[in-house]
């Protein structure tokens, strides 16, 4: 209904002449640059036109535009404006907390690690714990001398902190590693990995990674993490806040106008409803739910979704489920095992019987599932599982945007199913560019042809694609990540023609899977989304034309500014 009612004020504007004293006229105008709007009856625009923060005209001629003595004006000089990017999938508080703590995303090898780690330990007080997060012993050159089930073990870690126990999870989030310190604390022994087998219910998927003799190598993966992490002192809400401020500024820094948290705790939901009470929420964020706290979500239940209908600053609507692994550290779940590991399957991390009989809640009460699932096996008990309670409950699909969060690895069988079911895949390309050249090893080349990160399968099923980075999984940027969408190269550009070229994706799907297809994705897409009448003023500008330059000039592209409800909440200097 917002949207009709400015289309109106719209119609009446243009009716008028330019008034010096027109309380109707617009606030701000851009103009000068190539406009993108992601609309497909109006692809390019070269003017756009704001009345405080929804869109009132997006044409080509200024002398429509009613304007007085306070309508600022912005000239792109030639600068490339798109819809504000969305990220589809992240961890606002991860983001914050890597530049708290160690952040690991860059390391080349152990080597570099221990140097991190080491600095960490002589800023740290006696006992105190050290932290990080990013490592991947995939992508290290070269790989340790000793390795064990594919991982480095905790010797060299041990030795440079004998007295700080340290836990650094991997970049994933499926796996962390830690230090004889830490595994004291927490009663880790040689017996722990049979005891763990024997206390793991159902979908609790979880390895204490042993050597030869049974000793732990100080990796553990999915939730034996929690064995030693639960020994980490809790993070207060000063930190929280503190967190979610630094990740809001780096998203502001990057072109990003909209955020997709996936899976959040209480304590960090009643801090984002504090932020926005006090207008310190600049970026429109829409929450997850974490599915590890069934009583949040019972009481949500109970209280219905949070939808901000006219603004969008905090929506809650969305209930994350953690069904498996990743493929770095051997956890997704796959329907045949793993080539380079024998007999291992990966894990299923929460019991299916719950992603049924939570999907049924969620219809019934007005929310949104949106569950993790890497492997083909994941990827299909979960459309099963959605299958049964659509089945269940007819009268409730016509519009329940279920989404499957990753869905890099599918079986032939399944990728149909996205678009018969109405589930969306919220896939990050960037995950392409840094898993694919060793993800052959883990999957083998077939599978990897027939179903890995296969954006035009699916997209020709009908599907629309949410593109994003897993951040702080991957880096925040949403550039790399467009540019893996259309060259599916690395970042250093190999290989020449791209991995299984005939998935890239198009320039303008690659727009609109960072603009109108997360916006549907969250229910938003009559708000945002594509620079139309009516709509958030919400803007990205680039410095280079990222819809018509090279592939390769896409990685040397920065964002200029990100406006926000037609405010600029960043310009580069």
């Amino acid at each position: 209904m917002l949207k009709y009612l400015y289309l109106l004020m719209a119609v009446l504007l243009c009716s008028c002449n330019s008034n010096t004293s027109s309380p109707e006229a617009a606030s701000l105008i851009i103009k000068n640059g190539s406009i993108y709007t992601a609309n497909d009856s109006q692809p390019n625009a070269k003017i756009i036109a704001v009345k405080d923060d929804i869109i009132i005209y997006v044409g080509d001629d200024e002398s429509q535009i009613p304007k007085n003595d306070n309508t600022q004006v912005i000239d792109l000089n030639g600068k490339t404006l798109t819809p504000g990017f969305i990220e589809g999938h992240g961890h606002i508080l991860g983001i914050g907390y890597n530049e708290l703590n160690i952040d690991l995303l860059n390391v080349k090898n152990y080597d570099e690690l221990l140097e991190l780690v080491e600095d960490a330990v002589s800023k740290a007080e006696p006992g105190q714990w050290i932290v990080g997060r990013g490592w991947h012993q995939s992508k290290w050159t070269p790989q340790p001398e000793i390795l064990v089930k594919g991982f480095q073990t905790h010797n060299n870690l041990s030795a440079i902190s004998p007295d700080n126990p340290i836990l650094l999870r991997h970049a994933s989030g499926h796996a962390s590693f830690a230090n004889a310190k830490a595994m004291e604390i927490a009663g880790v022994t040689a017996s722990t990995e049979r005891e763990l087998s024997e206390t793991l219910k159902e979908g609790e998927g979880g390895e204490i990674i042993i050597d030869t003799d049974g000793n732990p190598t100080g990796i553990f993966t999915e939730r034996a993490t929690g064995l030693v992490a639960k020994f980490i002192p809790k993070n207060d809400r000063d930190q929280d806040k503190k967190a979610l401020k630094m990740a809001q500024e780096a998203c502001l820094k990057l072109g990003i106008t909209g955020f997709h948290d996936a899976g959040q705790n209480r304590q960090v939901i009643d801090l984002l409803q504090e932020l926005k009470a006090e207008d310190e929420l600049p970026v429109r964020m829409y929450i997850m739910l974490t599915g590890f706290d069934e009583s949040l979500l019972n009481e949500w239940y109970q209280k219905g979704p949070m939808v901000d209908s006219a603004k969008h600053t905090l929506d809650i609507r969305s209930i994350k489920l953690n069904c498996d692994g990743a493929l770095g550290s051997r956890g997704a779940w796959l329907l045949e095992p793993y080539s380079d590991r024998e007999g291992h399957y990966g894990h299923e991390t929460l019991p299916m019987s719950f992603v049924e009989s939570t999907s049924k809640k969620a219809l019934q009460n007005g929310f949104q599932v949106c569950a993790h699932a890497i492997g083909d096996r994941a990827n299909r008990e979960i459309l099963d599982r959605y299958e049964i309670a659509f089945n269940s409950y007819p009268e409730k699909v016509n519009n329940h945007r279920f989404r499957i969060e990753h869905a890099q690895h599918l079986n032939l069988d399944d990728i149909g199913r996205f678009a018969e079911l109405g589930v969306i895949p919220a896939m990050q390309a960037i995950h392409m560019a840094s898993d694919r050249p060793w993800a052959i090893d883990r999957l083998g080349e077939q599978r990897i042809i027939e179903g890995a990160y296969v954006w035009q399968k699916l997209l020709q099923t009908g599907v629309k694609i949410v593109n994003g980075t897993d951040a702080p999984v991957e880096p925040l940027d949403p550039l790399p990540s467009f540019y893996a969408s259309v060259s599916r190269r690395t970042l250093a550009g190999t290989p020449e023609g791209g991995y299984e070229p005939d998935q890239k994706m198009t320039r303008d799907q690659a727009l609109k899977s960072y603009t109108i297809w997360p916006a549907y994705g969250a229910f938003m897409e009559n708000e945002k989304g594509t620079i139309e009448v009516g709509k958030l003023a919400d803007f990205t500008v680039f410095d280079k034309d990222i819809m018509t330059i090279s592939e390769d000039d896409i990685l040397k592209t920065k964002v200029s500014m990100t406006i926000i409800g037609g405010k600029i909440k960043y310009q580069a200097n």
